[in-house]
């Protein structure tokens, strides 16, 4: 199991003090990277290969957040490493080992040469030690999107939301989502799906839906297919 401690920074938190859900998809994001790269099959590896990796899907469920100043340990460990596609897992602890938040993500093995999915080479396969899935009743990585969605006004990707593959980094699509949650929403769990790769450029056109304690919104292109789907609950 791999792992980092950090700090709760300034920049991480909301107006309520507390670490924010795009902050936290970040820690998760950077704490795998961090893995590969410490194991050499990181960016620089896998991108002289024209290869990445692409996530399909996050679930996360959130206990408590922890303030301003408050330090922290993160964890992430892969389950399966077959075919084209891995499955990893992560978690959020106190300086006390408390549990915070815990995260299941499925992703896929990509060749950005060639722009499809490709099997995982031996190389980067040995590199990595399995470890069990974490227990808990995770739902299913597919959102079903309401008939009645509301549109929102749209807007072009910009260079800020890019990371090194150059296009819309997963951490990105959801901050874009949360400006669309009700003022006093709090955020205790999150599934997001990942469709296609949004690029420089691209025009998103946000969709709504909003019942009590749950909201989906999809990011989607000019005919309504959508990049991302995020759905966020407050329970």
């Amino acid at each position: 199991m791999y792992s980092f401690d950090s700090r709760i920074r300034y920049s991480e938190i909301g107006r309520d003090g507390v670490l924010r859900i795009d902050g936290l998809i970040n820690y998760f994001q950077d704490c795998s990277t961090f893995q590969s790269e410490d194991l050499g099959v990181g960016i620089e590896y896998l991108s002289a290969m024209d290869r990445c990796w692409i996530i399909n899907s996050w679930q996360i469920k959130v206990h408590r957040y922890p303030k301003l100043g408050e330090e922290v340990k993160i964890f992430t460990w892969p389950n399966t490493l077959k075919g084209v596609f891995g499955t990893r897992n992560f978690k959020l602890t106190d300086r006390n080992g408390e549990l915070l938040a815990v995260a299941n993500s499925l992703w896929t093995f990509f060749d950005t040469q060639n722009l499809r999915p490709t099997k995982i080479p031996e190389k980067v396969l040995s590199r990595y030690e399995m470890e069990p899935a974490f227990e808990a009743e995770w739902e299913g990585r597919k959102i079903m999107l309401p008939q009645d969605m509301q549109g929102a006004e749209a807007f072009y990707v910009q260079p800020v939301h890019l990371d090194t593959n150059n296009h819309v980094n997963n951490g990105q699509y959801i901050s874009m989502a949360m400006a669309y949650l009700p003022e006093d929403f709090k955020v205790t769990g999150v599934r997001a799906e990942y469709k296609k790769a949004a690029l420089l450029g691209d025009r998103i056109f946000p969709y709504i839906y909003n019942e009590e304690n749950r909201v989906i919104v999809a990011l989607a292109d000019e005919n309504g297919l959508p990049y991302a789907v995020a759905e966020f609950k407050d329970v």
